[in-house]
């Protein structure tokens, strides 16, 4: 999937495009660990906001749980609309 999305984000009254790929969210995902989740999303904000908003993001990400929202807003509407149904499995045993 090399989709290209441009998300728009209005904070506060400060409107942010972000341009997301799979590859960034990709990059995301692997560079999480279990002690390590603020510094993916703050790479993720950084690197795909345009370039001449980044300077005004930065005193926005000072606050970690502000951090964590946006990324997870903007992965929310990266996302795909998919319906996804899990099936249950029968326990009788099959003859």
């Amino acid at each position: 999937m090399t989709a290209s999305r441009t998300i728009d984000l209005e904070i506060g009254e400060t409107e942010f495009s972000f341009n997301l790929t799979a590859q960034d969210v990709t990059k995301y995902f692997n560079a999480m660990t279990p002690t390590n989740k603020v510094a993916p999303a703050h790479n993720l904000l950084t690197g795909t906001v345009k370039a001449d908003q980044k300077d005004a993001l930065r005193p926005l990400l000072a606050n970690p749980l502000m951090v964590m929202q946006l990324a997870g807003v903007l992965l929310e509407d990266y996302a795909p609309d998919v319906e996804v149904t899990v099936k249950k499995r029968s326990t009788t045993p099959n003859d």
